[in-house]
């Protein structure tokens, strides 16, 4: 009796592993998924970010051989496009971009905000400039908007500032550390680890799957909790907001760098290039196991709210403005990037057999 009583414990002990794990599909060729992503998205996404930066060198040796107004509006100009790049390699911060001894992840290493206004003038003023220590606060993308931009748009001050020949060292050396970094991550995916990339088909925690949906899903709560909810003053502790903790606060860029990071978001969920490429992406992969249609739905309708929400936002005046003036619109789009975390992370994560392995910190 005890031995029938324990076969019938396996058998359905059985039974409900096997009904759990129905909803994965493991004939979906991952392959096909992962070159998608390698070859149309994340190689080019780099490829351009290295050749913006290079353009942002130029520009920046032009300004500092000769500091007048026309080759810091070139400067300027220089910057934004750089930056608009990265925002469509924001979500690929794994593999070589991922941590690296002492080095945090590429995002964190070239793209930190808010910056250090006093440590980077701190630096300046005691000509100690180090852009290999834990000061990420004080390099990168944002360290050199600060520099650049003045929060007034008055351009004289910003030229006037550089007359101080260790003002131009330091953004000479903060735009080479963001070059070098650049460099050896679009080195990488030119290079071996391509291959390695789509070769990696698993669904474990090391796989390449794993890897790029968490950082799908990391890239796209930093514009719900980094790059608007701190601002708004969401985060757990803020008892007010925090309009300076905006991205691109001197630049005045801060709506128009969250609208093409949300582009780039929905362009990893559908698996769709830049130039129109429209291959095998999170979508299709959803539609190969049960429950994934209704799952896309769900997910799609709230896309277009987010979106519909998004574009209302003027570029201008600045989001920083914004949030004092008229928190409203700012409040409600919040509000929507919350609602559709449930569907990228919760139910996309349980329907394809993926766990979450960062924690986001926020609750969700």
């Amino acid at each position: 009796m005890r031995l029938l009583i324990v076969c019938l414990f396996l058998s359905l002990f059985q039974i409900g592993c096997k009904s759990s794990d129905s909803k994965v599909n493991n004939s979906f060729d991952r392959k096909k998924l992962l070159e998608n992503y390698a070859q149309n998205l994340i190689k080019p996404a780099y490829s351009d970010l290295q050749a913006q930066v290079n353009s942002l060198k130029t520009a920046s040796d032009n300004f500092l051989n000769t500091t007048n107004t026309d080759n810091l509006i070139a400067l300027q100009n220089a910057w934004v496009n750089a930056y608009s790049s990265f925002q469509y390699a924001n979500a690929y911060n794994f593999g070589i971009a991922g941590e690296q001894g002492l080095n945090k992840s590429l995002v964190e290493e070239i793209a930190t905000f808010p910056v250090s206004t006093s440590k980077i003038e701190t630096a300046i003023t005691n000509n100690t400039a180090n852009f290999n220590d834990f000061n990420r606060d004080a390099r990168g993308f944002l360290a050199i908007e600060y520099l650049i931009f003045d929060i007034s748009g008055n351009q004289q001050n910003i030229i006037s500032n550089f007359s101080n020949n260790i003002r131009k060292n330091y953004l000479r050396d903060a735009i080479n550390n963001l070059k070098n970094k650049t460099d050896i991550v679009a080195a990488a995916w030119s290079g071996t680890y391509y291959n390695e990339f789509i070769q990696n088909t698993g669904t474990d925690a090391g796989s390449s799957t794993s890897q790029l949906y968490n950082e799908f899903i990391r890239s796209f709560e930093t514009i719900k909790n980094l790059k608007l909810g701190i601002p708004l003053g969401k985060s757990l502790g803020q008892i007010q907001t925090e309009p300076q903790r905006v991205e691109a606060y001197y630049s005045g860029k801060s709506v128009e760098m969250m609208k093409l990071h949300f582009q780039a978001i929905e362009s990893i969920w559908h698996g769709k290039a830049k130039d129109g490429v429209d291959g095998i992406g999170f979508k299709e992969y959803l539609e190969s196991v049960e429950g994934g249609k209704a799952l896309i739905n769900s997910t799609e309708n709230q896309l277009l709210v987010i979106k519909n929400q998004l574009n209302s936002i003027p570029n201008t005046p600045s989001l920083s403005v914004q949030i004092q003036t008229n928190p409203a619109p700012l409040e409600s789009l919040h509000t929507e990037l919350q609602r559709h975390t449930r569907f990228f992370k919760s139910d996309m994560s349980s329907l394809l057999g993926i766990y979450i392995t960062y924690s986001s910190g926020d609750g969700d």
